[in-house]
């Protein structure tokens, strides 16, 4: 049996984990109560829009698949807004811009997590808002011990909040320092916020109507009329001069959450699903379908052959996501096929590639963005030295990752399950608006300014996210939900957890610990959009005869703390004998993993 750091948690009542323990506890508390796993997951993501305001906020965004008792076949919530109706390509090159800055007013897409939180209470839970919000707003009231990584995020852009960002500053620099770790953080504005959704549902015919009533009181009421008039003012951004922002309180009117269809993959007796390709979840079916099409001895993520078969298969799908990803009509279906994964695992040799590949599925001629393949995103702009207000995540040269995302997975006793992925709305995004008590988000970085490509800036569409939460599905049933923060990593920590899974048959916690490694030989998805080719970033306990092979097969590797990499959350259930487990990574600290 492998080493863990914690037992892989079992029970029969439910399951929790995310990357706070606050959220993962709180969460159970309304299973405890009889709320169900969507209840469950709904509260989680507003405490984490409070006890990892670094992280994810209102402002933000989240993707989540979902999976009911009465209905097994998953559905993908899409919390993830558009391009405001005013954010043209022409209007930021007018600016003398040639990326979307990675901060500040002017990279906000339409804030969708909200919305697409009450609409998964609204269909899918049982509690009244009130009930479910209660433990985010008495966070947010009388405060909760805050997180080091939170002072230490507002250090970093200490300097912004006192010169330009002073709305941001009256909020997170009391005393004019940042705030300490364990020190009792409150956030009365956006706990009068929260309050005020609430009361929005008071005197509805029903739980639904009422919900709806929060759902227009954010959309078309109060938060709206905020946004719309604070995005208005100017301020400084990743590209060093003020703009004021492109949202509108039209366009939180226009935008609704929606229920879609997933993207599937069989794997190993599997079916793993994932969001269709305006995210970047079909990076992991793609990989998985490229490694099938070679000798299974590349499926283990500790050796030489595994690790470099397996990073050369995610250089390929992530060139993919870069040639046809986006909101727009991708080839999936000749992405995933199995003669297409045959051509891409061809080009798999015993050395590592320096270079973007993108394949032509079903012969359509792939096309990248100029700034790629003008070789500016390598020679201008290394991620190493990306803006500490660009938020999720950027990758030192020592292996560390700056900034980053959430998670919660939840599974209840009836067999409900759900994988979320809330993010955006960083504290260091944009500025705070007062009223209101967070930020708006900066999602628009991913999209490019130049038209023609599938992630093209486009008024009113979506930006190719990088959120990425995962479900597994065994003879129909789903038996997992998992996912990890970490930008373009997501899906490479995603894809060594399932590999060790569902190849390997390792526990959950097993496969959660096991030492873990990224490429980052791709274009980024976030400001300054660099690339490095042939890098390989794993934590040193991989050991020097792995990482050695590695090198003399041309891989640049860049040796990371030893538990420095992932923060990989995951619950599973056994349909047969109705076991539920969970895990929660040990790095960082702070995921936790809850159960009975």
């Amino acid at each position: 049996m492998s080493f863990t750091t914690r037992p892989t948690l079992q029970g029969t009542f439910g399951m929790v984990s995310s990357t706070h323990w606050l959220a993962s506890q709180s969460a159970m508390g309304i299973l405890e109560r009889g709320g169900n796993a969507f209840d469950a997951a709904v509260t989680a993501g507003f405490v984490l829009h409070v006890v990892e305001p670094h992280l994810n906020g209102p402002g933000g965004e989240v993707p989540a698949i979902v999976s009911t008792a009465e209905d097994p076949y998953p559905r993908v919530l899409c919390g993830q807004g558009p391009a405001p109706r005013g954010a043209t390509i022409e209007h930021y090159r007018g600016l003398g811009l040639d990326l979307v800055p990675g901060s500040g007013p002017l990279a906000a897409a339409v804030p969708g997590a909200v919305d697409a939180w009450l609409l998964l209470l609204r269909d899918r839970g049982s509690m009244p808002l009130g009930e479910v919000l209660a433990p985010a707003i008495g966070y947010a009231q009388d405060g909760h011990p805050l997180l080091g990584r939170v002072g230490a995020t507002v250090a970093a852009v200490q300097e912004l909040f006192e010169q330009d960002w002073h709305t941001s500053a009256a909020l997170w620099l009391a005393g004019g320092r940042p705030p300490r770790e364990g020190q009792l953080f409150r956030n009365p504005a956006y706990a009068r916020t929260l309050q005020r959704l609430v009361d929005a549902t008071e005197g509805a015919a029903s739980r639904e109507a009422g919900i709806d009533g929060a759902r227009r009181a954010w959309s078309q009421g109060f938060v709206a009329e905020a946004v719309d008039a604070f995005s208005r003012r100017a301020f400084r951004d990743s590209s060093g001069a003020a703009h004021p922002g492109l949202v509108t309180g039209q366009d939180l009117a226009d935008y609704e959450a929606t229920w879609e269809e997933p993207a599937t993959a069989d794997f190993a007796g599997h079916t793993v699903v994932k969001t269709q390709a305006w995210g970047q979840g079909p990076v992991l079916l793609q990989t998985l379908a490229t490694l099938g099409a070679l000798d299974g001895l590349v499926l283990d993520p500790s050796t030489v052959e595994g690790v470099h078969a397996q990073a050369e298969a995610l250089k390929l799908s992530f060139a993919d996501r870069e040639a046809w990803y986006g909101d727009t009509d991708v080839p999936l279906t000749d992405l995933l096929s199995a003669g297409y994964a045959k051509e891409r695992a061809a080009l798999i040799t015993g050395s590592a590639s320096r270079e973007v590949r993108p394949g032509s599925p079903g012969g359509r001629p792939p096309r990248l963005a100029r700034y790629v393949t003008d070789g500016l995103a390598v020679a201008d702009h290394p991620r190493a030295e990306a803006d500490p207000t660009t938020g999720e995540p950027t990758v030192r040269t020592d292996g560390q990752t700056k900034g980053d995302t959430c998670h919660v997975d939840v599974v209840d006793r009836w067999g409900n399950m759900v994988s979320a992925m809330p993010s955006g709305g960083w504290l260091q995004s944009s500025p705070t608006i007062p009223e209101l008590g967070f930020p708006l988000g900066s999602r628009l970085q991913m999209t490019w300014l130049e038209e023609g490509l599938p992630s093209s800036l486009t008024p009113g569409m979506r930006p190719r996210t990088t959120l990425s939460p995962t479900m597994v599905l065994r003879d129909g049933e789903p038996v997992l939900a998992c996912g990890t923060p970490g930008g373009d990593q997501q899906d490479q920590w995603q894809l060594l957890f399932v590999l060790r899974v569902l190849a390997g048959g390792q526990s959950l916690q097993e496969a959660i610990d096991a030492p873990t490694w990224h490429t980052t030989s791709l274009p980024a998805s976030f400001y300054p959009r660099g690339v490095e080719p042939g890098v390989l970033i794993a934590e040193d306990r991989l050991g020097e005869e792995v990482l050695g092979g590695l090198e003399a097969r041309g891989h640049e590797v860049r040796r990371s703390d030893p538990w420095s990499l992932g923060r990989m959350c995951a619950v599973g259930r056994d349909p047969e004998s109705g076991v539920l487990t969970a895990g929660a990574n040990p790095r960082g600290m702070q995921g936790y993993a809850c159960g009975r």
